[in-house]
């Protein structure tokens, strides 16, 4: 669990578990959920003390408070921590939803200032199926140009693409030379919409994360304390599939999250799958969840579950705080 896997061919290497910190912006209308400054910031620390601690944020995160809570530790640490992985993303203006060279520009140097560091180890695009013009930012001397200048410039040492949508993620990921990817939400116990697109990414030589492999808690909660799937208040019938995981995990003494983190894990094309986390303690727990023994009869019964392959944010209404 402990071995660095290379980030594509950037000379960056990442540990098979990365860290999330969304919610720790204090987002209680997406994570249902609120998060007080002195716990986020315990949260952060218990991170970085890990020797290959790896977190990952974005400019956008609780409209930039995500990021500003990680800098207030790098600052009382004296600077980023050697041998630790910081990876954010560009993110277009939250109001005019512009997301051209400028404003990728304008980003970054704000997400630098607020993390107090001066480079970045893997900096993504984040969101493009969100701006107000696609073409500002796959077009000539837009934002995924200005993406590439960045790494040219030694601002970041690796580039990636972070987005929701395969429709929009796969013909870029053709396109540009980027060293990583994210998914989130899109391959899970319960859902294998990012399939195709982990295909491409293996078949380009891009890293791929997984983020959120608990879709935002109900892999590792259960739909019997939650009603929470993705970000959004589920009916009945969208925590049907979850229930069946629940009933296969109880009937094998296993927790959820377990089976959630090892099924993103045991797949040789993720490179890390990235956790989201609240409390500090929520560290150690997942590092014995990646370790909890799970039998090949219980396996069997998790990976015959009916999954879908639809995406399961379509109905999503996005909130940045």
């Amino acid at each position: 669990m402990n071995n660095l896997v290379p980030v594509g061919k950037s000379g960056v290497a990442v540990p098979r578990i990365g860290f999330g910190a969304t919610a720790l912006a204090d987002m209680p209308e997406t994570y249902g959920y609120s998060v007080g400054e002195d716990r986020a910031l315990a949260t952060v620390r218990a991170i970085l003390a890990q020797p290959h601690g790896f977190l990952d944020t974005s400019r956008n995160y609780g409209l930039g408070k995500s990021e500003a809570l990680i800098g207030k530790v790098v600052r009382e640490l004296g600077g980023w921590p050697a041998g630790r992985i910081l990876s954010t993303k560009l993110d277009r203006d939250m109001e005019t939803l512009m997301f051209d060279a400028a404003q990728a520009r304008r980003s970054v140097e704000e997400s630098l200032q607020a993390l107090g560091v001066d480079r970045i180890d893997i900096l993504h695009l984040h969101d493009p199926e969100y701006a107000s013009n696609l073409a500002d930012v796959t077009g000539r001397g837009g934002a995924l140009d200005a993406l590439m200048r960045m790494k040219e410039e030694g601002l970041v040492r690796a580039v990636g693409l972070a987005a929701g949508r395969i429709d929009i993620m796969m013909p870029i990921l053709r396109d540009w030379d980027f060293d990583a990817l994210i998914t989130h939400n899109r391959f899970t116990l319960v859902n294998r919409n990012a399939e195709p697109m982990l295909e491409l990414a293996a078949a380009r030589g891009i890293s791929a994360f997984n983020a959120a492999p608990y879709a935002s808690g109900a892999l590792a909660k259960g739909a019997s304390s939650q009603n929470r799937y993705v970000y959004q208040v589920a009916t009945e019938e969208v925590l049907q599939p979850i229930r069946r995981v629940e009933e296969v995990c109880a009937r094998h003494g296993i927790p959820m999250g377990a089976a959630a983190l090892q099924f993103s894990m045991r797949d040789p094309r993720i490179a890390s799958t990235i956790c989201g986390v609240s409390r500090p303690e929520r560290i150690e727990e997942t590092f014995a969840w990646a370790n909890w023994p799970i039998s090949g009869e219980a396996w069997n019964e998790l990976l015959a579950l009916p999954v879908s392959t639809d995406d399961p944010e379509a109905s999503r209404e996005y909130s940045p705080g």
